[in-house]
């Protein structure tokens, strides 16, 4: 009796230690150092019942806050003159003082364009040529050189003011000047549009304002890929979101912020406007946003549904992470889908990028796995044993 006890702890032991050469992936731990206990914080759950679904609808409802304008309107905008613009300048019957209307004017290089033809696009690129012999660049410290004048500031002024000046100057040398001042050439200043877009690149800032709809526009549209819910525009270091689309889908025009100098837009792509379904669903998967916008029932109806043998249609989780927060905890939320309220509830509550929605497993389903990991253990025990007899 005592030999069949040994014989069998001994093939036991032989049965064990066969799992550390046993074929597949196995990782030894034995040079790990892992000290760190099992945290033991405990996180609050808010069941999801129609009032929290109203405070959720309003919080995610309330205005996100916006960049503060130069201008109250469109209406308000002016155009200040900066370094680098050029300059057109015409005084009647003086053509000796008069930028050539009907002539070319230098770009820096071989080519040339017309003023008309300047005039007609305003958004275009930077015209490369640092000085041109039609028209008046303006100079780095804010200043051009004119006939009996000499060097003068323009830059911060607007045409019409530059026109009076020039007007008051040549006072003494022209009886009565007439004069019309314009800006052939918007160089000066310029936003930054980047992104998935089709066309990314510097846009000038003209006498038109520039609102953010006209600047991905400009910029040849939105891609496939776009992600027009969380368009991020930086300026004087500051970061702010927009959502871009509920201009152009509910026509709230206060997200069509007008841009000024010195901006960066950035289009992102969907790759952070997704939810992942975990648990015991039927398909386990990532599920990309529609439009910003995915509620529970839409995420589990992408992934399957849930298993109808498996789930605890009781644990059904959205544990929202740590983005935007400086601090706390993650917000996790359940959903009793036993109740009658569960599926309106389910299609009503919406979900927040990379989200988690979990489905738990019923406490019946957790012992029956437990004994399908065992049980082919104790039988090859009990073979084993039968074996020695």
């Amino acid at each position: 009796m005592l030999k069949r006890c040994a014989a069998t702890s001994l093939l036991l032991t032989a049965f064990l230690s066969g799992c550390a050469w046993a074929p597949g992936y196995n990782l030894n731990t034995s040079r790990l150092d892992d000290k760190d206990a099992t945290p033991t914080e405990t996180y609050p759950v808010h069941l999801i019942t129609p009032t929290l679904l109203r405070n959720e609808a309003a919080a995610q409802s309330a205005p996100s806050p916006l960049p503060q304008a130069r201008f109250g309107d469109a209406s308000k905008y002016v155009y200040r003159i900066s370094p680098q613009d050029i300059l057109g300048i015409t005084i009647w019957d003086h053509p000796e003082l008069t930028t050539q209307q009907g002539q070319s004017f230098s770009t820096g290089g071989n080519t040339t364009q017309s003023i008309a033809g300047a005039l007609a696009q305003p958004y275009t690129t930077a015209l490369p040529g640092q000085a041109d012999p039609f028209g008046q660049t303006v100079s780095a410290d804010g200043t051009i050189f004119f006939p009996f004048i000499g060097r003068f500031k323009v830059a911060g002024k607007t045409t019409e003011e530059v026109r009076d000046q020039l007007s008051a100057a040549l006072g003494p040398y022209i009886k009565n000047p007439q004069l019309d001042v314009r800006v052939l050439a918007y160089r000066g200043q310029k936003i930054q549009v980047t992104g998935d877009v089709k066309t990314p690149g510097p846009l000038a800032v003209t006498d038109v304002p520039l609102t953010l709809v006209d600047a991905v526009t400009r910029s040849g549209g939105a891609n496939t890929d776009a992600d027009l819910q969380r368009v991020r525009l930086t300026r004087n270091n500051q970061f702010y979101q927009i959502d871009l689309n509920g201009v152009l889908d509910r026509g709230d025009v206060r997200n069509n912020v007008m841009l000024q100098d010195g901006d960066i837009i950035n289009v992102p792509d969907r790759s952070d406007s997704r939810v992942f379904v975990m648990g015991e669903v039927k398909t386990p998967m990532p599920v990309q946003m529609i439009r910003g916008r995915l509620t529970i029932a839409d995420s589990l109806t992408n992934a399957g549904g849930i298993l109808d043998t498996d789930a605890n249609p009781r644990q059904v989780y959205v544990i929202r992470g740590l983005q935007g927060k400086q601090q706390g905890s993650p917000d996790i939320y359940r959903l009793d889908m036993t109740q009658p309220d569960s599926l309106l509830l389910s299609a009503q509550f919406q979900l927040q990028p990379m989200d988690v929605v979990y489905v738990g497993t019923a406490s019946a389903v957790q012992v029956n796995r437990v004994i399908q990991q065992v049980l082919p253990a104790l039988e090859t025990a009990f073979y084993l044993k039968e074996l020695t007899k």
